[in-house]
């Protein structure tokens, strides 16, 4: 029997491959005496895929039900405070960690990619949530030399899913070889013109180097449309690949050559699995790591405009590019074990 009970907080239970994967994360570096209470917005899925108690994020009823019988709050992973898309996010995450904090629980704010603010309001709200934390932890530069800049403390460490624990795809080395990834999502920036483009393009690579296609929808429910595009340009050499298992998400790259990624998470399980990735940024977060572990690739408001150019630019790299060697491979899987030992020190005071 659990000694204590933890309230995890995130974008779970919408069918995101990558906000998926940072929850396996969390939950496999949470101690063995901590009892997850996961907010959903599926709970019965969310139950079944990783057998832990489960509520609706939005039944007020069923939330602060979740924060009388719990220790600590916890948001769990991911970019949860920024105002780009809207101004609904930050104010419901830092709305329920507000309410924690209320209500007594020690509160963690862990694995955070912070921004893009570009409102005051939001801004004021993430610095005071945070300031009653009892520990912040974040993946990227920008983020903590933000949360510095507030005068809060905080600890720096690669996005938890460098280290998440990955399971093989069954059938997946039945499929033809070798194989290439490609996941794309709905972005405004990424037009009918740009995708078009961008079909056409990967219609040429797959030609040129005889590689079987898997479309990977990280979030089917937004992304399958796309898949469908890019897949009716090769109906022989490519196939649609869903999965809801994180971990076998982040194991399908072991046996891809290349991936060819706009979401975030598709880059870091790939290059965590040795496979070679070229980014297409939509969002500071991804041109972050772009930078950050030297990834080819281009922001989509700078995507050629001619297909060729942009196949080309992909033969060149699947046949000259490097996966990142093991050694850094290893050093950033260590270091986001960081997060881990955070979540381990709160929990022993």
């Amino acid at each position: 029997m659990s000694d204590r009970k933890a309230v995890l907080c995130g974008y779970y239970g919408k069918g995101n491959g990558g906000d998926e994967a940072l929850l396996m994360s969390l939950l496999q570096m949470l101690p063995d005496n901590i009892e997850p209470i996961v907010l959903s917005g599926n709970p019965s899925e969310t139950s079944q895929l990783y057998n832990v108690a489960s509520c609706h994020r939005s039944s007020t009823f069923a939330v602060l039900n979740a924060f009388k019988e719990s220790d600590f709050f916890i948001w769990g992973g991911g970019s949860l405070m920024q105002d780009v898309t809207s101004i609904a996010s930050p104010v419901y995450y830092a709305g329920l960690m507000a309410l924690a904090q209320q209500q007594g629980l020690k509160t963690i704010a862990w694995a955070q990619g912070i921004g893009p603010l570009k409102r005051s309001i939001t801004r004021w709200m993430t610095k005071e949530v945070l300031r009653g934390c009892a520990g912040v932890s974040v993946r990227d530069n920008a983020s903590a030399n933000l949360v510095i800049e507030w005068g809060i403390s905080t600890l720096l460490a690669p996005d938890p899913v460098w280290a998440l624990e990955s399971q093989p795809v069954k059938g997946l080395w039945d499929l033809p070889a070798p194989r290439v990834a490609v996941v794309l999502r709905p972005h405004p920036l990424l037009t009918p013109q740009r995708l078009q483009l961008l079909s056409q393009a990967i219609k040429t690579f797959q030609q040129a180097t005889n590689t079987f296609i898997l479309v990977v929808p990280f979030q089917p429910i937004t992304d399958s449309a796309i898949a469908d595009t890019i897949a009716q340009q090769l109906p022989n050499n490519s196939k649609i690949l869903s999965l809801s298992d994180p971990r076998e998400l982040k194991g399908l790259f072991t046996g891809v050559e290349m991936v060819i990624g706009m979401r975030l998470h598709s880059l870091i399980m790939a290059a965590a699995e040795s496979c070679r990735c070229f980014a297409l940024s939509y969002d500071p977060k991804v041109t972050q790591l772009m930078s950050e572990i030297n990834i080819p690739g281009w922001e989509l408001s700078q995507l050629p405009d001619k297909a060729d150019t942009i196949s080309k630019a992909w033969i060149e790299y699947y046949a000259n590019g490097e996966a990142l060697d093991i050694a850094q491979i290893e050093s950033l899987k260590d270091r986001a074990l960081l997060h881990r030992d955070l979540l381990h020190n709160i929990f022993s005071l």
